[in-house]
């Protein structure tokens, strides 16, 4: 995409190590976005309130506090788009992010051009979620579990189950066919507005802990295809 991929857009940069913070906002600065900057987490809720960022880069390892309880409380004033950047590359960590409302990750050391084209994804799928909800799909009943489009909000056996935007969204792109493989392609581009399958460990970690929330049974994995939702 070219330096038009951001105008408009304000991005914050949380990251605790300067040189990296520098280059990762000169890049998004060169793709046309507005960069503030912050380099612990005291810092980062703060330049949050401030400059209203559209999507915030995160550092997990920050000083003050860790990205994850940054991640916390920004995701409590208002839902943003986060991407997350981590040293290591352990599932854990990953899914304690998703968890607390990541929407992506990407692994230090990382090529400049992999953070721009995730947040450009990330800005896209915002987008796309404004316009679906402008047109809500129906209410999806699959035995206990219970899909309500409108509302964005999922129960199981009648209680309430707390997705992030993300997972919604994925699950309720499996819901759209129950019962059908859905490919990881697919999934990758209706969900994340991605053209090709390079983020599929960040589509399994997202199956992952849907699946932790939803039931492990309800999503069937098609080994070297994709996904399906179960049909009761």
């Amino acid at each position: 995409m070219g330096a038009s991929g951001g105008t408009g857009r304000t991005v914050l940069v949380v990251e605790d190590e300067p040189t990296i913070n520098q280059a990762v906002t000169d890049r998004l600065r060169a793709e046309g976005y507005t960069v503030h900057q912050a380099y612990d987490g005291p810092a980062a809720v703060e330049a949050f309130g401030v400059h209203e960022p559209d999507v915030v880069v995160l550092d997990v390892m920050l000083p003050g506090f860790d990205g994850l309880e940054v991640c916390r409380r920004i995701q409590a004033v208002r839902p943003v788009p986060v991407l997350m950047l981590t040293a290591r590359d352990d599932e854990t960590d990953i899914l304690i992010g998703l968890g607390v409302g990541a929407d992506d990750y990407v692994t230090k050391p990382f090529r400049m051009r992999e953070v721009v084209a995730r947040t450009h994804a990330l800005l896209r799928r915002v987008e796309r979620a404004a316009e679906l909800a402008a047109a809500p799909a129906a209410t999806t009943d699959l035995g206990a579990l219970r899909i309500d489009g409108p509302a964005r909000r999922v129960t199981v056996d009648g209680a309430d189950v707390h997705l992030t935007p993300l997972e919604f969204d994925l699950l309720a792109a499996l819901a759209a066919t129950p019962g059908a493989v859905r490919s990881r392609e697919q999934l990758m581009s209706e969900v994340w507005g991605w053209s090709d399958a390079s983020g599929t460990r960040t589509l399994d970690s997202h199956v992952k802990s849907l699946r932790a929330k939803i039931g492990a049974a309800r999503v069937r994995t098609v080994h070297g295809v994709g996904y399906a939702l179960e049909t009761p």
